[in-house]
């Protein structure tokens, strides 16, 4: 068996609604199944929420503190705690105006690209 190893210094972040995110690994590792993702963000007031359909999301919170919002439901998380989002579930996480965050999110997923839709508008607004 092989290790994949990516190091920090070669993660490739690109933005998305609110946040950074880079995938170490992915669809493009043939013996993957599952994804992994890591977040950067600040306080963004127009964050927006997204789904996975497809699987469950499980997050390390690696630095930060701020807001999980999951349907409606807003919980307080700061460095080291772990949340699970369930599949389908309409999820943001919200740094304190304070504070950037960084998240570790797995996913049982192979292809984050095919499990991932984000949507509009602030979170806690009608479009979310």
């Amino acid at each position: 068996m092989k290790a994949k190893v990516t190091r920090s210094t070669e993660l490739r972040f690109k933005a998305l609604p609110g946040r950074d995110s880079a995938d170490p690994f992915g669809p493009a590792d043939e013996e993957s199944t599952l994804s992994l993702r890591v977040v950067r963000m600040s306080s963004d007031p127009s964050r927006s929420a997204h789904v996975h359909p497809h699987s469950a999301e499980a997050v390390f919170v690696s630095a930060g503190h701020g807001t999980l919002w999951v349907e409606g439901e807003r919980v307080a998380i700061s460095a080291g705690d772990t949340f699970l989002v369930p599949a389908g579930a309409k999820h943001a996480t919200l740094p304190d105006a304070d504070s950037e965050m960084e998240l570790i999110c797995f996913f049982p997923h192979p292809d984050l690209s095919q499990n991932i839709q984000e949507l509009t508008g602030p979170v806690g607004s009608d479009a979310t």
